[in-house]
């Protein structure tokens, strides 16, 4: 099995692939070392059965035909679980993907479960098995062995299958129109681009005091400013139980930031530790009263707990009935939400998730739906 390592085979090869009306694509990258992802390899297989690998290391190859073809409107670019694909393409071509289709999100809309992996639609779609040991191997070395080259190749040739039956599924349930804001949010630029600014957000867990969070938003931008800067993973500058412990502490001085247990001793006397202390300063500086507290919704809160368990069975149990994965029509955020507010500002309140669930959602809320137990299973049933 060969690879393509020049640019005249990738645009002869990329040529073939625009005269079809989809090309399924997939890519095996390396990034345990890195911030941003390194792209090893590019897999692309058509519906006429020929598929090709491409070698993005090679020094003879120049990568404008794929991200042309990426970009060409009359072809679907076909994908299984793409977000980390679309971000290297993003980084790499500064384009994202139209028209673009991830078969993971169809899959979950034609009922095949939440975050179906494509082991499982391999299975159960294409009746067909993947060898499996070569998934986590250094793709990045040369040159690639036969069996990693077999198993890059399986993921976009079963993958020709997938689609045509997801996309059959999707066309006889009249549900293509679901897809579109899963897929909206895939292809907006905005997804791959990691704002410094914003870091601090998964990090804020439970966190409501503003000087702790402010002290959090300096100390978790400057890490990310660090890691993109010097393209390593945010662990190797700082690992977050130590931005954590940063923020909830507050150092001020080197001798208290060495006193805490997560930070590495003598880290706290190097350039690192005097940029970690200059962070909190610009926390403390920042006014209180613009901290933005992240809402907190707790389970349960003003007695609403068993109302939301109530939600998350109803949930189930229309998505069960309509074969779609819960997952994709509400989360557990917009079920506590709804249980506060009947006119929350949720997803599940808007377009067909609300023909779907939520109209049923607010007429349990109102009393005018019933659930019960029925040969075990749960029956939604509508009140006179």
């Amino acid at each position: 099995m060969e690879l393509i390592a020049t640019t005249p085979a990738l645009a002869e090869a990329c040529a073939r692939f625009a005269t079809h009306s989809f090309v399924t694509v997939d890519t095996e990258f390396m990034r345990e070392t890195t911030y941003y992802p390194k792209l090893c390899l590019i897999q692309m297989a058509g519906p006429d059965g020929g598929g090709v690998l491409v070698d993005p290391l090679s020094s003879e190859i120049d990568l404008a035909p794929f991200f042309a073809l990426m970009a060409d409107e009359g072809v679907v670019k076909v994908f299984h679980s793409a977000r980390q694909d679309l971000e290297i393409i993003w980084m790499l071509g500064g384009l994202l993907p139209q028209p673009f289709f991830d078969t993971q999100v169809a899959a979950m809309v034609c009922g095949y479960g939440d975050s179906v992996s494509y082991e499982q639609l391999v299975n159960d779609v294409a009746k067909a098995k993947i060898d499996k040991s070569s998934r986590f191997t250094d793709w990045s070395r040369r040159p690639l062995s036969e069996a990693q080259l077999t198993y890059a190749l399986s993921d976009v040739t079963h993958l020709v299958t997938i689609y045509e039956v997801l996309a059959g599924q999707l066309l006889s349930t009249d549900r293509g129109e679901w897809l579109d804001e899963e897929m909206s949010v895939l292809t907006s630029p905005e997804t791959y681009q990691a704002d410094p600014a914003l870091a601090w957000r998964r990090l804020a867990g439970r966190m409501r005091k503003p000087r702790e969070i402010a002290v959090l938003m300096e100390v978790a931008a400057w890490r990310e400013r660090e890691a993109q800067s010097r393209n390593v993973p945010r662990g190797r500058i700082l690992k977050d139980e130590a931005v954590i412990d940063v923020a909830t502490s507050a150092p001020r001085s080197v001798e208290a930031l060495g006193r805490l247990r997560s930070i590495p001793a003598g880290f706290e006397r190097s350039r690192t530790g005097t940029e970690i202390l200059a962070a909190v300063e610009r926390g403390f500086a920042r006014d209180p009263s613009d901290i933005q507290i992240p809402a907190e919704r707790a389970r349960g809160r003003g007695g609403n707990g068993a109302l939301v368990e109530l939600l998350k069975v109803l949930l189930k149990a229309v998505c069960e009935a309509e074969r779609v994965a819960p997952k994709i029509v509400a989360t557990v955020d917009d079920l506590e939400a709804l249980a506060e507010d009947d006119e929350a500002d949720v997803p599940v309140l808007a377009g067909w998730r609300r023909t779907l669930f939520g109209e049923k959602a607010l007429a349990l809320k109102a009393g005018r739906m019933a659930l019960s137990a029925e040969r075990g299973r749960v029956v939604v049933r509508e009140l006179p």
